[in-house]
């Protein structure tokens, strides 16, 4: 089954949206060729049982809120003087050898029927790059979107021996009945360097959200991601590396926190190709309410990749009897010389330590809220950026405080 959201685009349209940023004609081209190839692609892939879903994704109405010529945002995108930090127009103008190199190279732009719709309509974007040596701190993108709609595009590219962190925000401004925010990030990291990439996402509760973060990392390089989920309607995204590089590493840490009748989608993947490469995902969420979440992780250990060490688990906690949570851990090993481990756990809040702290005077709100913040501790204490694990301990607080 596939939507018909292609039917109410046009070339003209996306020619409008490229021409508005001054493209060159193969980025133009680049569009159009996803534009085409909208007619043919699938939906992102889903975790199936017999028979079910676990994620509808036809079930969206693309029809009543994609409007790609009437995106607005409010975007902040600053970094320190050493590094560049580029709206995706800047870059164009000034930058156009380092994205004909680089855009589509980490992420396949017509790998699935979403990723192909945001190639052909992105309007907005970022581009960081880090140059040899340099260690760029405090590199913050904010993206408000105030439209119906907003694709986004984010490019990372860091040369040799540099480093770069990254903190992203996502919210809404000015919201409507329906809104849909698209996201697409890959990132570079060269020889020996190292990219610590934060993402927050709150956006409306009555938002759609579709992301994919995708990291190459190349010989000693390093790629770390975090990724906090706590705002829309329905959330489906990729966070993922490829272990390219000899030596190379990444850590994916995840959080989410699902009420209401929020559904999030959350896949955690790492490619492991080269030799000596470690891997470690991480994963902590809530479900409250009749709000309902789906895990899939991947590792998966090519037959190069000699001396691997990779390690994910992920675990959910339940705060009602009408919350549903589902993961699915994976191993892929086509390598011997592997140490590797998976894990995922969906549980309650345990009436034992529940029943303690309340037979010692703690009223049962500040108790249940206690044992949910620390269950979170573990993902906090992998976080290494402050203001990103400061605000997400924050806005949970806020969540269980207003819970009835």
């Amino acid at each position: 089954m596939s939507t018909q959201v292609h039917a109410n685009l046009t070339e003209e349209q996306v020619r409008q949206i490229s021409g508005e940023l001054d493209e060159p004609e193969w980025l133009t081209e680049t569009r159009l060729e996803a534009l085409d190839a909208l007619a043919d692609l699938e939906m992102p892939d889903v975790i199936r049982t017999p028979g079910r879903d676990w994620t509808n994704l036809h079930e969206l109405d693309f029809e009543s809120f994609v409007d790609p010529l009437n995106a607005a945002e409010d975007k902040d995108q600053v970094g320190p003087a050493d590094a560049e930090v580029l709206s995706w127009a800047e870059a164009v103008a000034e930058h156009e050898d380092l994205l004909q190199e680089h855009f589509g190279s980490v992420v396949d732009l017509q790998e699935n029927y979403l990723t192909a719709l945001s190639t052909a309509l992105f309007s907005t974007g970022t581009v960081v790059y880090v140059p040899e040596g340099v260690d760029a701190e405090d590199v913050t993108i904010r993206t408000e979107q105030n439209s119906q709609s907003l694709f986004n595009y984010t490019l990372v590219v860091t040369e040799e021996s540099s480093s770069v962190t990254i903190l992203e925000r996502q919210s809404t401004g000015q919201e409507q009945d329906e809104q849909y925010y698209s996201g697409v990030v890959e990132v570079v990291a060269g020889e020996n360097s190292s990219v610590q990439y934060g993402s927050l996402q709150n956006l409306s509760e009555e938002a759609y959200n579709f992301t994919v973060k995708r990291g190459d990392a190349g010989t000693y390089a390093t790629i770390d991601w975090i990724e906090a989920n706590l705002g829309t309607q329905l959330t489906k995204t990729e966070v993922s590396t490829e272990l390219n590089g000899e030596s190379s590493e990444t850590q994916i840490v995840g959080a989410f926190y699902g009420h209401n009748d929020q559904h999030f989608d959350l896949d955690a993947k790492v490619w492991h190709r080269a030799e000596h490469t470690t891997a470690d995902l991480v994963t902590r969420g809530v479900t409250d309410d009749i709000a309902r979440s789906v895990y899939e992780g991947v590792q998966d250990v090519g037959s190069e990749a000699w001396d691997t060490s990779s390690y994910q688990r992920e675990n959910t906690l339940m705060l009602s009897d009408e919350s549903e949570a589902d993961a699915s851990p994976k191993l892929i090993i086509n390598n011997h010389d592997t140490e590797a481990s998976h894990s995922a756990t969906v549980g309650q809040i345990d009436q034992e330590d529940l029943l303690y702290m309340t037979s010692r005077g703690v009223n049962p709100r500040a108790a249940r809220n206690m044992l949910v913040e620390g269950f979170f501790v573990p993902v906090f204490e992998e976080i290494a950026v402050d203001e990103l694990r400061e605000d997400l301990e924050d806005l949970i607080a806020t969540r269980l405080r207003t819970r009835d």
